[in-house]
């Protein structure tokens, strides 16, 4: 994986060892993810369209083209294929915040 991956490899799999992956699901079937980052940050990731909202991701796979993707969305993809992942189901309203808060604070 560290071959592949480079230096995400590692924390991902810190990250999902600590169980650090929670699959977000709403009764219309929408799905996020959240991951606990080492720092005590949470994060919201988006597998079906490959997007972090931590600042790795955006400055190393974005703007400079360095790696595809943050120890993150990593973590996701690995806890995904493993079944690693904690689930909380949470309602429409619920959800629309949870992404609605990592727009403010971006902004």
């Amino acid at each position: 994986l560290k071959f592949i991956f480079g230096p995400s490899a590692v924390p991902a799999l810190d990250l999902v060892d600590r169980r650090s992956v929670t699959r977000v699901t709403s009764p219309s079937g929408r799905t996020a993810y959240q991951v606990l980052g080492s720092s005590g940050k949470l994060y919201t990731c988006y597998s079906s369209c490959h997007f972090c909202t931590c600042p790795a991701f955006g400055f190393t796979v974005l703007q400079k083209s360095e790696s595809l993707l943050c120890k993150h969305i990593l973590a996701v993809y690995l806890s995904q294929a493993m079944g690693a992942y904690q689930e909380l189901t949470v309602s429409e309203e619920q959800l629309t915040s949870i992404l609605l808060a990592e727009e403010e604070d971006e902004g």
